[in-house]
């Protein structure tokens, strides 16, 4: 890793690259035209829907609340198989986006018919109203949520012995963290049994520049100016960016990964070569891997400021994504 901390000048205005405004109470207005949401669609009578979804609120309080998907073959009263359980968390640099929003919709609604899987997308506090650990809590609370849960769908549709965390960017971050979590605490979330990690593209960062990070910082695509606002808005008061939220490689790691390992969790990694973020994606799955866990890594589909066509790389995430659950559901019942 590069001591170097000095991009090349770049003319980009972070905030108005992301699209968000600073109000002098510290939060933030949001500019979502380039993001439009998707709604629920719950009704079993649509039969053009290959996926229903619905909105449930886990705690109210905090306005936090999924998105559930459920593939329209698990209601066909030939179809015995429980489902596999994928926990989703989406992306925007903990401070922009949701699980409303329509490429986080229709990635999900995508999973779940593919593998076909139950997907519970999470919809989280957005910082800096609410700054780290929050979107952690709150990922956490829906974990305990799901096991409890009186929902119908979870009730009669979830295989409750595999269940997979994921997430994009941000929601990468957020799903590596709350395994971390989830492994402290694996038999306080029993029944439910979390069986491996998928990362796609996540999102890290530290004080010292990677060689990825100054070569390609001024990509036009994914800025590190932007990179570096986000974290400033979402990491605690005071805290640099190597704070564990943000750089996982800090004092060698976390000793919880050791845990993964003995838990039998897989973790899949992707990422591109057009990244600036690719090294730091790679270095958290090289450590991984040294813990003794079980990494599939793909760095060649894409990432952050990837020029390659926005369908072609969903397809090749979700191949990816399918594979990998495949094989590790295989595995659980063998």
């Amino acid at each position: 890793m590069s001591e170097k901390s000095a991009l090349p000048h770049s003319t980009i205005d972070p905030y108005k690259f992301l699209q968000i405004i600073p109000n002098a109470d510290g939060t933030l207005t949001r500019d979502c035209s380039n993001y439009p949401s998707s709604v629920a669609t719950p009704d079993p009578d649509d039969h053009a829907l290959l996926v229903l979804s619905k909105d449930v609120h886990v705690n109210q309080l905090n306005n936090t609340w999924v998105r559930m998907f459920l593939p329209r073959q698990a209601l066909d009263s030939s179809f015995t198989t429980k489902l596999p359980l994928i926990v989703h968390f989406h992306g925007g640099g903990f401070i922009i986006l949701s699980a409303a929003t329509k490429i986080c919709h229709d990635f999900c609604s995508n999973i779940g018919a593919e593998i076909p899987a139950m997907v519970v997308s999470v919809n989280y506090r957005l910082a800096p109203e609410h700054r780290l650990p929050a979107a952690y809590n709150d990922a956490m609370e829906v974990l305990h949520w799901i096991k409890t849960a009186q929902d119908e769908w979870i009730q009669k549709y979830v295989d409750f012995s595999c269940c997979f965390l994921t997430g994009e960017s941000a929601g990468g971050n957020i799903a590596y963290h709350i395994g971390l979590r989830a492994v402290a605490e694996a038999d306080n979330l029993l029944p439910l049994k979390i069986k491996g990690l998928i990362l796609n593209a996540p999102y890290f960062g530290g004080v010292n520049r990677t060689e990825s990070e100054l070569r390609l910082g001024i990509n036009p695509l994914s800025p590190l100016c932007a990179n570096d606002l986000m974290w400033e808005l979402s990491l605690p008061i005071g805290a640099d960016r190597d704070h564990e939220y943000c750089n996982p490689t800090v004092g060698g790691g976390s000793k919880l990964l050791d845990q993964f390992k003995l838990l039998g969790w897989k973790v899949l990694v992707t990422g591109g070569n057009e990244d600036p973020l690719i090294d730091r994606q790679i270095e958290l799955s090289k450590l991984i891997e040294q813990k003794g866990v079980k990494v599939v890594s793909r760095f060649d589909i894409g990432g952050h400021g990837s020029s390659k066509d926005p369908n072609e790389l969903l397809k090749d995430v979700q191949a990816s994504i399918k594979s990998f659950i495949s094989s590790s559901a295989m595995a659980t019942r063998v």
